[in-house]
């Protein structure tokens, strides 16, 4: 569709269907997705005013409910796409590169005719495209290349997954437009993992693609990392009384990378202990009767954040079965349990090298102030620096919001909703 028409479809509410899935149904937030995707038009008229036939885009973030740091030792998750997300207006030509123009990031432009990695593009976007593309051509697909203009909503650095959203979009517009869809969820997930550990240069295991991947809420095993098990649920916080939110505490993601990779290879260290590479492997009976034993060949953090992947693992499935069963108060005694370990026994508050820096455990803090001493609330994600979790009462909310965004800046706080698909093409 031309882009005349297009932004002529969005003003007279023709893709209004579509962005109530994605966004939800209330006119003022069709209004705002209205204003943002004009925008979009707009500025990818000025930045390629020679492209006049041009498809939509969206990927969404992704908040993490259960299951802290248990994916990248095989084990369980339970997480959800959010209505947050990044777009994309894309024009596709047979020109053998990929321009992608980002709103606040500026142009990369990616040549397909060379799909190597590049040292000098490590832990860019730029390296993020390139490798998505060279997997795609290493499946035997052949891509003419696009030119787009994006953007986001999920910020980077707050916790929802900006990078795996954006490697599901690309991930998304390729597959549609030169690979027939033929690439189902996992497989996307899969290819925005391989460009981000290969390309980008960042260890990550499956769990944020997937969940951008696939939308809604889904519960995840990792015991087959080629084929992870996935199955959906639904499951209306709304309904049942409250807002899922999450808060930004301002702090800084630089020089945490230690902090983060330390968690993998401490709890790999001990399962290394028991001739295995992942905890997922060793046997948990075992591993409780071997802890004296394991001292000095492991660290004690080592130990104690072994003994949080191997309770967390069955509580991420003990909370699917709660919220499969409608037993809300089941899965937040359980919730609160993982916030627990999360703070005692994983220990992913703050950075060690950071002490005084704790706007994670601030936030914690304030949250059970507003909410009470019982409020369900945790560190959100990798930790160290960046997001808290908290589901709130419907009553509470606005009081939540206010509050939370007088002690760490306005727009700080965000209440969310669970969007029930991942990537997608936007059609008037």
């Amino acid at each position: 569709m031309n882009k005349q028409a297009f932004a002529d479809a969005i003003r007279a509410g023709k893709a209004d269907h579509a962005l109530r899935i994605l966004y939800g149904a209330s006119p003022s937030v069709l209004e705002s997705q209205h204003n943002r995707y004009l925008h979009a038009l707009r500025r990818f008229s000025e930045i390629f005013p020679d492209r006049d036939d041009i498809r939509l885009f969206s990927a969404p973030g992704r908040t993490e409910i259960g299951g802290n740091h248990t994916d990248h030792q095989h084990g369980c998750a339970l997480a959800a796409a959010v209505n947050l997300d990044v777009i994309a207006v894309v024009a596709f030509h047979d020109e053998g590169v990929i321009r992608f123009d980002s709103e606040g990031h500026g142009r990369t432009e990616t040549d397909l005719a060379d799909l190597s990695v590049r040292e000098d593009e490590k832990g860019t976007s730029a390296a993020l495209i390139r490798g998505i593309a060279a997997k795609f051509a290493a499946m035997g697909v052949k891509i003419g290349g696009f030119d787009a203009f994006s953007v986001s909503d999920v910020l980077s650095g707050s916790g929802l997954s900006s990078s795996a959203a954006f490697e599901t979009l690309i991930g998304t517009i390729i597959n549609v437009a030169y690979n027939h869809c033929n690439a189902d969820e996992a497989e996307i997930a899969k290819i925005g993992q391989y460009a981000e550990n290969v390309y980008f240069g960042k260890g990550s295991g499956l769990l944020d693609q997937t969940v951008c991947a696939y939308g809604g809420f889904v519960f995840i095993d990792f015991l087959d990392t080629e084929k992870p098990y996935v199955e959906k649920y639904r499951f209306d916080f709304e309904s049942a009384g409250y807002h899922l939110c999450i808060t930004d505490t301002k702090g800084s993601h630089a020089d945490l990378t230690e902090d983060y990779v330390a968690v993998p290879r401490e709890m790999k260290s001990v399962a290394a202990q028991f001739g295995k590479e992942y905890l997922r492997e060793v046997d948990e009976f075992l591993f409780l009767r071997s802890i004296p034993s394991l001292r000095g060949k492991c660290s004690d953090r080592a130990i104690m954040r072994a003994v949080h992947y191997f309770k967390e693992n069955r509580r991420a499935i003990d909370e699917a079965q709660a919220l499969d069963n409608g037993d809300i108060d089941r899965f937040f005694d359980i919730y609160r349990r993982s916030a627990a370990s999360s703070a005692n026994l994983l220990q992913n508050h703050y950075a060690n090298a950071k002490p005084t820096e704790q706007g994670i455990s601030l936030g914690i803090m304030m949250s059970r102030l507003i909410l009470g001493d019982d409020a369900a609330v945790r560190v959100h994600g990798g930790g160290f620096a960046g997001t808290i979790q908290a589901f709130v009462p419907t009553f509470k909310t606005e009081e939540y919001v206010r509050k939370m965004n007088a002690l760490y800046g306005a727009g700080s706080c965000y209440v969310l909703r669970i969007r029930p698909v991942g990537g997608a093409e936007i059609t008037a």
